[in-house]
């Protein structure tokens, strides 16, 4: 079928970028979600892009191919096999835990694969990519190219159940896999994202570079990455903090998987806000802080409230920074810039009567690429400051 612009974004989709929206598609004729079209541009009627169509998503259009090739078996293969080559170029056989495909920054929009040594994880974002991809055939290659034992297929709604899509799960759905040598599990079917935060991974690196013989306390630590990080980067005492017992069941668990003292680690379920406000009122304080919050902005008009909240929770724990002291600020909210993020973090600073240097601003690492024409698929930030 054939869809035809309303209005002239040729150069914006030529350089790069992969969706359309609704109001920028002259006429949304009925069609199945996932359907292929050709797109048009909006004068001449000539073809700009070939990608699908799904007329019930505000993501009208999503663009795979701007040179006329076939979107065909061979074209989803030669994409995934572009993935996979990047991948096997940035990680080392220390690193068994990696993303695969990114959607649409490997030019595979609507597709994640997540790879936790030899089982994989899908996701398919939407109707339309569950429309337009060959979830079977894609789990076919998977199994071939990197012999995996099972590929499993997340639900899009959460706590919906999944599907086995080639050979079969680990016991309890819990797969093992290292990460720079750190040995860590994730829970395939039930885990968040797809059973761990990957996107995290160099960031927990960079650390445990930075952890010897300091206290570091972990906030929203889910099952302990940074902490346990911190713990074989010779950390003197590790405190991994998260509302969910179960996560922080799973964090001691990571410890003791890693060989780490008991004795130097202690994990407290419990509201981050409120387990603040009492360390800052009996003036514990820690040389490194990780707050690495879930996304506080899920759409547009969430961002005043949202960076409210950032604020109030980046200030809070600056108070129990020790002088001299780091302070680590993630947002995985995409709808919050980095130039926004790091104001938040002035404000927060200055909120709590301190003064700080930045160390350094890091982002998504490489298995999580984004179009360069797409500042909002860099959706990570990672900000470290040297407090004063």
């Amino acid at each position: 079928m054939e869809l035809r612009l309303s209005r002239d974004l040729v150069r914006t989709i030529k350089r790069g970028h992969p969706w359309v929206y609704g109001d920028n598609l002259l006429t949304l004729p009925k069609a199945p979600a996932g359907a292929q079209a050709i797109l048009l541009d909006h004068k001449a009627g000539r073809e700009v892009a070939r990608g699908y169509y799904d007329p019930q998503c505000p993501i009208a259009f999503r663009s795979c191919e701007v040179d006329g090739k076939p979107l065909d078996e061979g074209w989803a293969r030669r994409r995934l096999e572009r993935a996979l080559t990047l991948r096997q170029q940035a990680f080392a056989s220390d690193t068994t835990g990696f993303r695969l495909s990114h959607g649409e920054g490997d030019g595979l929009p609507g597709l994640v694969i997540d790879i936790y040594d030899r089982y994989a994880v899908m996701q398919l974002d939407g109707a339309g990519p569950e429309g337009f991809w060959n979830a079977s055939g894609v789990a076919q290659w998977l199994t071939e190219s990197l012999a995996l034992t099972g590929v499993f297929c997340r639900a899009r709604e959460r706590g919906a159940a999944g599907k086995l899509l080639a050979g079969t799960l680990p016991e309890n759905a819990t797969a093992e896999f290292l990460e720079h040598g750190i040995r860590w599990t994730a829970d395939l079917v039930k885990g968040q994202k797809t059973g761990f935060f990957l996107d995290q991974r160099e960031n927990r690196h960079l650390v445990r570079g930075l952890s010897q013989g300091r206290r570091l306390l972990n906030l929203f630590a889910y099952t302990g990455g940074f902490s346990v990080a911190a713990g074989l980067g010779g950390a003197s005492h590790v405190t991994t903090v998260d509302l969910a017992k179960p996560a922080i069941e799973a964090a001691n668990h990571h410890w003791s998987l890693n060989g780490l003292d008991p004795a130097n680690h202690v994990g407290v379920a419990e509201d981050v806000f409120r387990f603040l406000e009492v360390a800052s009122s009996q003036g514990e304080l820690w040389d490194i802080v990780i707050c690495d919050p879930p996304s506080f902005a899920p759409s547009e008009s969430a961002v005043p409230q949202a960076s409210a909240a950032y604020r109030k929770l980046l200030a809070a724990s600056a108070k129990v920074t020790r002088r001299g002291g780091m302070l680590a600020a993630a947002s995985c909210s995409s709808h919050i810039p980095e130039s926004l993020f790091v104001e938040i973090c002035q404000e927060a600073v200055s909120d709590a009567r301190r003064r700080a240097t930045v160390l350094t601003i890091t982002g998504q690492p490489i298995d999580h690429p984004a179009p360069l024409i797409c500042p909002e698929f860099r959706y990570l930030k990672f900000v470290l400051l040297r407090l004063e």
